[in-house]
Parts: structure tokens; C-alpha cells; sequence
């Protein structure tokens, strides 16, 4: 698999520059209010689901605590974000190759102290972050549950924000907290709530609705409802495989709910601007880490 993911490197990238590209990459930060509500199984298979329609998509595991992309797919990475920071290495160093054409980025152990990054430090990992400007259509942020300082600014920075929760009552007080906490540093912010696990279609939109309007009342925030992904005994099934239940089980319902969240995604009116992509994502980044 890496030989695949060298092999694809050079064929990319050899003699480009994509930091010039007039291409907009758009950042999509993926969260949530608490832990075990199934968001970095939602980030991949979501991820696979837009290269089913045609997207480019890179994900890059920042969860600090509990980075597990790479294991969901069964894949041993060979590199990360630390090693690429702490030796010097370039992106491409450590772009690794998964499923039907899916790149992603580990995040490494030693991200929990990206907090103490130095200056030089953080310049060299935005200059990095920087050229994959125009190599992708999205690049997913898997970050951790809840909201860190790091996680915080990443939310904030997104061009757009995935709010992953369940239908437990803990888990929708943790993710309007995550809410909360967000638009209390940024009041226009726009969150896109996915509803994981619910047991029906009703079960889903009722949970979406709940988050919705307490939201709407105290914080006076519209809340952007994409749909949910049904409880599907497959989902358990794909994890123990260390295989996406996206591409594992592409009739199962959790499959098709993704398929349907896709369309959501791709159907709705996105933002403009010249804000919008990689160059605004890193702009905004760096202002919030020297606050």
C-alpha cells in the first residue's frame, strides 16, 4: 500500500506546485461533543462517499487523544503529522494511500503537545498544510471529541463544521456544549448536524430537531441538519474487519445513509468567497494560535 501511495506521490507532484492552484480545496472540520459516538468511522466512510461522486478527498487525523483512522481501515502507518513536524519531512512525505483511492494523514501521539509548538514549529506545518492547496476537492479534519484548545481552532478555522452526535440524551447535551462553546468565539458559525446511530428516518430528524431548536432559542443559531446514519449491525461488523462498512457493505443501511448524506452535502448551497479553501483555512488558523 505504500509503494501505491510513492508510486501516486510522483506521478502528482513531481514538477507541481498546488499551493499556486486556482483550485479551491475546501476544509471540512468533523467533531463532536463526546467521545464513542462513531465520528471517525463517520469522517472515513463519509470521505468514501464523496470519492463515490467523483471528489478527491484527503483525510487528516487530528483526534490527539484517540487517532484511529488508519486502524479502521487496517492499514499500519508508516508516517505522521509528528514525524513530518519533528523531522523535517514534506506532505507528501507522509500522504499514505486507503481504499478506492482515499489519502489520508496520521496524526501521531506527539500532536497532544501541539499546543507548545513552537513558532518555527507551526510555520513549518502550515507551509506544508499550505500545499495542498488545489490537489483535493475537501480535506476532512478528523478531530477530537469535545473542545480542546486545538480542536477549537480547527472548528473555527473550517471552511465548514460536521457536528456528529447520537440520539442519547448525554451525547446532544455534549454536542449543543460544543455548539455553544464555538459560536461564543464565533457567532455566524455554521454547523452541519449528522445524527449517527438512530434506530428509524423519525428517530434521526427527531434528534436533529431537538438540537435545533434549543440552539436556535438560546443561541438564536440556525443548525444545518444533513441527516442521519441508521444503527446498522454492519457498522460493528466493518470495525472488527478494520474495513469502512461503506465499501465492506455497500447495500447495508448505514451504506446507503451515508450515500443519502452525500447527496445532502453535495445538493445544498455552499459559501463563497475568497476566504473560502486552504489559504484562508491556514489564515485564520494562524491568527487564532498566536491568540
Amino acid at each position: 500500500m505504500n509503494d501505491q501511495a510513492q508510486s501516486l506521490r510522483e506521478k502528482f507532484h513531481k514538477g507541481t506546485d498546488h499551493s499556486l492552484s486556482s483550485k479551491k480545496t475546501k476544509v471540512i472540520t468533523v467533531t463532536s461533543g463526546k467521545g464513542g459516538v462513531g465520528k471517525s468511522n463517520f469522517s472515513l466512510n463519509f470521505a468514501l462517499g464523496l470519492i463515490e461522486r467523483g471528489q478527491k478527498v484527503v483525510v487528516i487525523d487530528l483526534d490527539v487523544g484517540f487517532a484511529n483512522i488508519d486502524v479502521l481501515m487496517g492499514i499500519s502507518s508508516q508516517k505522521n503529522i509528528t514525524q513530518m513536524i519533528d523531522n523535517n519531512l514534506t506532505i507528501w512525505d507522509i500522504i499514505e494511500l486507503g481504499p478506492k483511492g482515499l489519502e489520508f494523514i496520521a496524526g501521531g501521539t506527539g500532536l497532544s503537545h501541539m499546543i507548545e509548538f513552537n513558532e518555527q514549529k507551526l510555520n513549518y506545518f502550515f507551509e506544508q498544510l499550505a500545499l495542498l492547496n488545489g490537489y483535493a476537492d475537501t480535506i476532512i479534519l478528523d478531530t477530537g471529541a469535545g473542545i480542546s484548545k486545538e480542536t477549537l481552532r480547527f472548528i473555527l478555522s473550517a471552511d465548514e463544521v460536521i457536528l456528529v452526535t447520537t440520539p442519547e440524551p448525554t451525547s446532544i447535551t455534549d454536542a449543543y456544549a460544543v455548539v455553544k462553546m464555538t459560536q461564543s468565539h464565533k457567532p455566524n458559525i455554521r454547523f452541519n448536524v449528522v445524527v449517527n446511530r438512530a434506530a428509524s428516518y423519525k428517530e434521526g430528524k427527531s434528534t436533529g430537531a431537538k438540537l435545533a431548536l434549543v440552539a436556535k432559542q438560546f443561541l438564536g443559531l440556525e443548525l444545518v441538519s444533513l441527516g442521519c446514519v441508521y444503527d446498522d449491525v454492519h457498522v460493528s461488523k466493518a470495525v472488527r474487519k478494520q474495513e469502512p462498512f461503506f465499501l465492506s457493505y455497500p447495500t447495508s443501511k448505514a451504506a446507503e445513509s451515508i450515500r443519502s448524506l452525500v447527496s445532502s452535502y453535495l445538493s445544498r448551497k455552499t459559501q463563497q468567497g475568497d476566504d473560502i479553501g486552504i489559504k484562508g483555512f491556514i489564515s485564520r488558523l494562524r491568527q487564532l494560535w498566536k491568540s
